[in-house]
């Protein structure tokens, strides 16, 4: 089966002649800012493997960005979504009601480590972008409160206001104004303490640079909300220091903030707990809304926003809703997801994929000097690339041609970071243990190879 099989390359050359003839045609009809610097087609795909039309197979660490934690076209979800495709493909929430929407939020409320009385509601739209800008929405009607902090390093999505809230601005170029009211703050991005602040001095410094914004930006009394990723994404797999988000949950209780936990990507099983805000309730500083995506649905697009039912009843009517959110097939692939978490222990092996590659990523940071720092929650790991680690100097060149040489040699990565000098772990939660063997195998074999260049 295609899913217990190991990467293979067998054209002389990637792309192979199918896949070329493929992606000739994706650059004469599709934009050019869709940009893609992989030779990769897919033809099909089964847990953590990949097969395009030349017949290669390439093993997938990236799994649609954190979309395929259960792996690709998982026999339950496929099943689900024959089933409920046979029955009726969609019927807009706000007019029928459908029972794969109201069981998915039945599930999700119950297990969302959200703060409150334990009483919650979910909604549903397409994206992570589409629930981080609702939970904006929701946050703004129940404070009554018209800004928002966000934090360096962050990444929310590509609409008006997401794209705002993201920190990188590479991703707005050409497309201002921006929406006003979005103010950031300093993340600890702890590899990357300013000099002059010591570790002792972190947490002081990190809570400083919030008061800040209080003082220049926005009084703390017209904030609804605070955002932030448990473990940020695009901004290099840098997990929220506890003793930090407890002081931050400290600050929004005292000045009437909501804290929304943004789990579009850490979400579903990454870091080996459901919600990554688990580890914040553990040190009771639960967030007020978690917004989750990608890997909700096995790959259909779905998106939820879950909060206490007083958070969510004060948005009046039409303020939230869409088209084609919780359409019925997807919330049906997002029921099965849960079940398969549950049958195969997916929690429980993301613990152990996790702890095998932090142990293997640890004896490569002795051996190559190239590697700065490993870091990460779960199997979300972060291998932070330098040319030197007196500077940390961003090895970003480096990278680029790592991710290149693992694809010749079957196995695709993908990069993050603020310098794009961070290769992340995101491998699907099913890849069996040979699998992952052949993959640390090709991966610190490149990284030897490079470096003795």
């Amino acid at each position: 089966m295609l899913n217990t099989e190991l990467p293979r390359i067998i054209t002389p050359a990637l792309p192979g002649p199918k896949a070329a003839a493929v992606i000739a045609k994706r650059k004469e009809y599709v934009p050019n800012s869709v940009s893609c610097a992989y030779p990769v087609v897919m033809e099909k795909a089964q847990g953590a493997i990949i097969q395009d039309p030349d017949g290669n197979l390439f093993l997938d660490w990236v799994g649609g960005v954190g979309v395929l934690n259960v792996g690709h076209a998982h026999p339950q979800v496929v099943a689900a979504i024959k089933q409920q495709s046979e029955k009726y493909l969609h019927g807009m929430f706000n007019i029928v009601t459908h029972s794969g929407y109201v069981n998915l939020a039945e599930q999700l409320a119950a297990i969302a480590p959200v703060k409150g009385n334990g009483k919650n509601k979910v909604f549903f739209a397409n994206s992570g972008a589409e629930v981080n800008e609702n939970a904006i929405k929701i946050a703004k009607n129940y404070t009554g409160r018209p800004n928002i902090i966000v934090f360096s390093g962050a990444f929310h999505g590509r609409t008006l206001l997401t794209m705002t809230m993201t920190s990188k601005k590479a991703y707005t170029k050409g497309v201002g104004p921006l929406a006003n009211g979005v103010f950031r703050a300093d993340f600890p991005y702890l590899y990357r303490l300013p000099k002059g602040i010591s570790s002792a001095d972190a947490l002081d410094y990190y809570l400083a640079r919030l008061r800040k914004v209080f003082e220049e930006c926005s009084p703390a009394d017209q904030i609804a909300a605070m955002v932030l990723e448990p473990v940020q994404g695009e901004g290099g797999f840098i997990p929220a220091p506890l003793p930090w988000i407890k002081a931050i949950r400290k600050i929004c209780d005292e000045n009437g903030i909501l804290l929304i936990a943004d789990e579009v990507q850490c979400g579903f099983g990454r870091t080996g707990k459901m919600f990554a805000s688990e580890y914040w309730k553990s040190v009771a500083a639960a967030p007020d809304i978690i917004t989750t995506a990608k890997s909700i649905a096995d790959g259909l697009p779905l998106g939820g926003v879950i909060a206490n039912q007083k958070i969510m009843d004060q948005v009046p009517i039409g303020v939230i809703g869409g088209t084609f959110g919780g359409n019925a097939v997807a919330c049906a692939a997002g029921l099965a997801v849960l079940k398969i978490f549950k049958d195969e222990q997916l929690l429980a092996r993301s613990q152990e994929i996790g702890e095998r590659c932090i142990r293997e990523f640890k004896k490569w940071q002795t051996k190559y000097p190239i590697i700065g720092d490993v870091r990460g929650l779960g199997s979300m790991i972060g291998i932070e690339f330098v040319t030197d680690r007196t500077t940390k100097q961003p090895a970003t060149e480096f990278v680029k041609q790592l991710i290149q040489l693992c694809i010749k040699k079957g196995l695709i990565l993908e990069n993050a970071g603020v310098y794009s000098n961070v290769i992340r772990f995101l491998a699907p939660l099913v890849i069996t243990d040979e699998q992952l063997t052949v993959g640390l195998s090709i991966l610190e074999e490149s990284i030897q190879e490079l470096s003795s260049r």
